[in-house]
């Protein structure tokens, strides 16, 4: 099925029409419905686009029904992740917000975004702060990103990063599809190889704490399922584009953990099967991005 277009949410706003949203699902139509309510509700007034993976559960038409100023994008199959860039081939703004479909963005927190990436050409993300469920207590990972050892920069307004967490980040559109976007084979842990591929392009990645995303996961998350999907991707990333000593010290130590571990042996089976391609597609980093990378594996 091609895009279906519910409708457009009109820009303006705060954030002067600078920022479009783009929530990929699947299958979590109330959960949906209630962050599209939030993101309506922003005072920047952004454009919403939902792409919808395959759901069987009507989420298309109740997006329809109920909220017919947001645009959406029903894919006839499941892209996971990587069904997010078409959503950003509809935006017509210069940014770009992601949102899961059970998380939201902070009222503020998308102008902000723009004005940074307004003020500075060179950066392609700006990767935010999470706060998880109703306390809104912050996701660790935020705490690696403020401390990254990455040597700041006195044009760029954070710190450096090399990894971001998806439903927390705003792009320049121009960087995220220059860069690839999302590759449809992973279907899961896409954030590594798109921050690599972003840096390599010669696009800056800074964290910001002002910049705020909450998250309220989703009862129905499979943790196992999503762990194998991250033994899979960690692995078929490494040997995309890590030296071979990194992607091989990778397959070792999935190797050890899968003899313990059922979750780990099926992520290793899994990234396997996916080898070939993974070698067909290898393109090894610049040594300044896999310097980095080498840091903030050390720090």
């Amino acid at each position: 099925m091609g895009p279906v277009r519910a409708g457009a949410s009109p820009p303006g706003g705060a954030s002067g029409g600078r920022v479009s949203v783009v929530v990929a699902t699947r299958d979590r139509r109330d959960e949906l419905l209630r962050t599209v309510y939030h993101l309506l509700a922003l005072p920047e007034r952004p454009r919403v686009v939902v792409v919808d993976n395959a759901s069987s559960d009507g989420t298309p038409q109740a997006l329809a029904r109920l909220h017919p100023e947001v645009e959406v994008v029903a894919l006839g199959e499941n892209l996971a992740a990587a069904g997010r860039t078409a959503g950003v081939r509809r935006c017509p703004t210069p940014y770009v917000a992601f949102a899961d479909d059970d998380s939201w963005w902070e009222p503020g927190s998308l102008r902000r975004a723009a004005d940074l990436l307004d003020a500075h050409p060179r950066l392609g993300l700006v990767a935010g702060r999470v706060l998880l469920g109703p306390e809104g207590r912050e996701d660790p990972v935020c705490g690696l990103m403020a401390a990254s050892p990455l040597p700041a920069e006195p044009d760029l307004p954070g710190p450096g990063v090399l990894g971001f967490v998806a439903c927390a980040a705003v792009v320049r559109r121009e960087a995220y599809l220059g860069s690839g976007g999302f590759e449809r084979r992973l279907f899961w842990g896409e954030e590594e190889l798109l921050a690599a591929d972003m840096a390599a392009a010669g696009w800056a990645l800074v964290y910001d704490a002002g910049v705020v995303a909450r998250h309220h996961p989703s009862p129905a998350r499979d943790a196992r399922a999503n762990r194998r999907r991250a033994v899979r991707s960690a692995l078929l990333t490494g040997w995309l584009r890590r030296p071979a000593r990194v992607a091989l010290g990778r397959s070792l130590r999935a190797l050890r953990s899968s003899l313990r571990d059922p979750d780990a042996r099926a992520g290793l089976a899994a990234a396997l099967a996916g080898l070939p391609w993974a070698l067909r597609g290898r393109r090894p980093l610049p040594p300044r991005v896999e310097e980095g990378l080498r840091m903030l594996e050390s720090g």
